[in-house]
């Protein structure tokens, strides 16, 4: 089961760059991934990506791009690209419904503010740890994060 927290952190500035270069770096990967599905579906043979293709091309793209792509999680831009593949599938899903599709949108900087972390791998950069940790979803069956402090009152 997947949850949910948000945390408030107070980076220092180099803190606070390095998250903005993180998201950065994962937005153009979010970016790259969607300009690939849709020339792969506007050419002539309708050739179909899916997560498994984009997932096997990241270890060449981080070793392309060390300094960017290749200085984040693997796990965590597994799981832009998954993120990415499951909004391919809700759109087709869609179509296949009749509902109001909904195509993917790429991702500009104020609508690309998250980033998931999996479990026990995603690390936060330059040794960023939560200050406090805010009330999670309001959605029964969740509780606050085990390792992060109580919200101040």
């Amino acid at each position: 089961m997947l949850r949910a927290y948000k945390f408030l952190m107070r980076p220092t500035v180099r803190q606070a760059q390095a998250l903005a270069e993180m998201l950065r770096d994962h937005r153009s990967l979010n970016n790259a991934a969607l300009q690939e599905r849709r020339d792969a579906y506007q050419h002539s043979s309708r050739t179909s990506i899916r997560y498994g293709d984009q997932s096997a091309q990241l270890k060449e793209i981080r070793a392309f791009d060390p300094e960017r792509q290749g200085h984040w999680s693997f796990s965590s831009q597994q799981a832009t690209l998954r993120r990415l593949d499951k909004a391919f599938a809700a759109f087709f899903r869609r179509i296949k419904n009749g509902e109001k599709p909904g195509y993917p949108r790429f991702k500009g900087v104020r609508h690309f503010g998250q980033r998931d972390l999996p479990e026990g791998r995603g690390q936060l950069p330059l040794g960023l740890h939560p200050a406090q940790c805010a009330h999670p979803c309001a959605t029964s069956g969740r509780r606050a994060h085990p390792g992060a402090s109580a919200p101040a009152r």
